[in-house]
């Protein structure tokens, strides 16, 4: 008998949770082992388990997806992890792949993709959708003109959690550092962002649909 893919779902809806289950339990090599509503949920059920591939949404309620894969490839540099996200963006995208994420999958795309795409990132495997594809393959290339790719993805988190409002002491909690480490990396993404105010970095961000 096969050995079955051990799957782990992180999504902080749970009726969403539930519909993935049963999607990737329609085959039968494929076994959902635990889910999880919240990043740090999400970190306890991987030591627990030890999944082949873990499933993961961006939007997490305590912290962001991308913050969640750098910590995750910092405990288990061979942890294999998909991304399966709202997010059509290509700096979404290449955010978390330049984390450590082994696949990007749409949530608009067809539910064969996310299958076939657990099946590459337990074969270790890079995979991209392919309603984005075509689109992040030019940002790459286009990389010169995206001055938000110049950003770590532990930066890209904070200015996202910074465009949600919250400040410094909240940003430290949810990421577990210092609020005075916030304040040095929110001067340095205005920096290489080449902003002076954090109305200039609104702007930005809205006229890269980052907001």
């Amino acid at each position: 008998m096969t050995e079955r893919i051990r799957v782990l779902l992180v999504d902080d809806h749970a009726i969403v949770r539930e519909g993935y289950r049963r999607l990737l339990e329609t085959r039968p090599d494929l076994a959902v082992v635990g889910e999880a509503a919240s990043a740090r949920e999400a970190l306890e059920q991987f030591k627990a388990l030890a999944p082949d591939v873990m499933v993961l949404d961006l939007g997490l309620p305590d912290m962001g997806g991308v913050e969640l894969i750098r910590r995750l490839l910092q405990r288990d540099g061979a942890a294999r992890i998909l991304v399966f996200t709202m997010h059509r963006e290509p700096l979404f995208a290449t955010q978390a792949l330049r984390a450590g994420a082994l696949g990007y999958v749409t949530k608009s795309s067809p539910p064969d993709e996310l299958l076939k795409a657990v099946y590459q990132v337990a074969a270790r495997r890079q995979v991209i959708s392919p309603d984005i594809a075509p689109e992040l393959a030019l940002a790459l290339i286009d990389r010169p003109r995206e001055p938000l790719a110049e950003l770590a993805p532990r930066e890209f988190e904070i200015l996202r959690l910074l465009l949600d409002g919250l400040g410094p002491e909240e940003i430290g909690t949810r990421l577990s550092i210092s609020a005075k480490t916030v304040q040095n990396c929110h001067y340095q993404i205005k920096s290489k962002l080449g902003v002076r105010s954090d109305i200039e970095l609104t702007r930005l961000a809205l006229r890269l649909g980052l907001i």
